[in-house]
């Protein structure tokens, strides 16, 4: 067996402008009525090009579900007002 291929994505750095962005959030989720918990998951997302970059980025803020790119994929109905909501109010701010 031959293995070939490497990192095709730059680390996910959490700098001081992200976690600026990310209370942001937090305090915006906490005034619409709900709890914004930071976390950290392995894996890369498209996000990992514009931290690279010094953008402030907060990844995942899309649908609360489980099973991420498998068959079992799903999301919770309940939480896609309230997480569109708040996408919308970080975008407005």
């Amino acid at each position: 067996m031959t293995v070939t291929g490497g990192m095709n994505r730059p680390p996910m750095e959490r700098g001081r402008g992200t976690v600026q962005l990310f209370h942001q959030a937090k305090e915006i989720a906490r005034a619409m009525g709900f709890a914004l918990e930071e976390a950290s998951t392995g894996g890369g997302s498209d996000g990992n090009f514009t931290a690279a970059l010094g953008i402030p980025t907060l990844d995942g803020m899309g649908a609360v579900g489980e099973g991420a790119h498998a068959a079992h994929e799903s999301i919770v109905l309940g939480e896609l007002a309230p997480r569109t909501a708040l996408l919308a109010a970080m975008i407005a701010g």
